[in-house]
């Protein structure tokens, strides 16, 4: 069985139950969706009752302020002299109302600008509030879909063991591109699946037979994973590469990066093939677990690298973070919106942070989604 079967299995049968990738991947959307809801509901509440204490502090200083003229105006020192020099009281009815005069109308066009600040807030905040409801209705018609192809999927798989299937090679790849397999992935597991004796038999026996452990589907597909790596060794040999101190210097392997996921809590399977790829590309053990330590460390979860799996790698992500904390950015608005990250590099962000500071706009108003 060689190595692309052998994975191909390991994603035909994670897609077959409840820990399946892509519901697993729903699911964490969705409470992603519910948090913004829950968030961003709030916030509305919030800025809601400020902008109505804004307008009605602008209604007082409009109303006050004109009673205060026109007291001030009827009013003549001369009238008071005798009184207010015994008793010591410096009163210039005539400097307080040219400080009125001076004052009132600035201090009421600050109030201005900080409600039409915050009712511009309150729109981008009701905005994000419903695109994460249209996310969370969207989510459970496609929840709906997904189980509908889960069903079909495992009919598929338990036909081809049985030895009875009879659907076509168009009718499988057609259901595999649901599950988002490219082409390449499509037209192997359709082989799988149409000539099971070549793959499928084998590879379900040692499912089930580990399964009689007691062991979860997950678990089991973990522990098979590792089979089929020793093939690589088909391949020809290389020269082996040998650092300063003439020591042989192994060159890391796929299976040595999924292993080391595997002991950060990370499943290879939760990224597509294209991803891990490119993070094999790309991979230094060392800054992602530095990486995945740090986003722990925060209590953020670990979902946060699927769909943006260049985080593991990126060695300025401490750094990003740590700006965004400067600014006054919650942890939770950070893990919300995590294509902060990977848009900008840690120059990048802090010349868009410039760029709001030099507008006039508070960097840690303004919400992420608008970086």
């Amino acid at each position: 069985m060689t190595v692309i079967t052998e994975t191909l299995l390991d994603k035909l049968y994670n897609l077959r139950g409840e820990d399946s990738t892509i519901l697993k991947e729903m699911n964490a959307q969705k409470q992603k969706a519910e948090e913004t809801k829950k968030q961003t509901t709030e916030q509305k509440g919030i800025l809601q009752n400020e902008i109505q204490d804004l307008k009605k502090l602008k209604e007082e200083l409009e109303e006050q302020g004109e009673k205060f003229k026109n007291l001030l105006q009827g009013i003549d020192r001369e009238d008071y002299s005798t009184v207010l020099a015994r008793l010591k009281i410096d009163f210039d009815p005539e400097g307080l109302l040219e400080r009125l005069n001076k004052n009132l109308p600035k201090t009421i066009e600050n109030v201005e600008k900080d409600t039409q600040k915050s009712e511009e807030e309150l729109v981008k905040v009701e905005d994000e509030m419903n695109r994460a409801i249209t996310t969370i209705e969207e989510l459970g018609i496609r929840k709906d879909t997904a189980l509908a192809n889960q069903e079909k999927l495992n009919e598929y798989i338990d036909l081809a063991l049985s030895g009875r299937i009879n659907i076509t090679r168009d009718s499988i790849t057609s259901l595999l591109e649901e599950f988002h397999f490219n082409e390449e992935e499509q037209r192997e597991a359709a082989k799988i699946l149409m000539f099971p004796e070549d793959a499928l038999y084998a590879y379900d026996e040692k499912i089930k037979a580990k399964d009689k452990s007691g062991k979860s589907i997950s678990e089991v597909i973990q522990e098979a994973k590792h089979i089929s790596f020793e093939e690589k060794t088909k391949e020809p040999e290389e020269e082996p590469i040998f650092n300063d101190n003439n020591e042989i210097s192994a060159e890391p392997s796929m299976e040595d990066m999924i292993n080391i996921l595997q002991q950060l809590g990370i499943d290879y399977l939760d990224f597509s093939s294209k991803e891990v790829n490119k993070l094999f590309d790309n991979f230094d053990s060392e800054v992602i677990k530095e990486n995945v330590n740090y986003i722990t460390s925060l209590n953020i979860d670990k979902n946060i690298f699927n769909n943006h799996i260049e985080l593991l790698y990126d060695k300025e992500l401490q750094d990003k973070i740590t700006i965004l904390k400067n600014i006054g950015k919650e942890i939770k608005d950070i893990y919300l919106n995590p294509t902060v990250l990977t848009k900008y590099n840690k120059e990048q962000l802090n010349e868009a942070i410039e760029l709001l500071n030099s507008n006039g706009l508070d960097p840690k108003s303004v919400p992420l989604m608008a970086y």
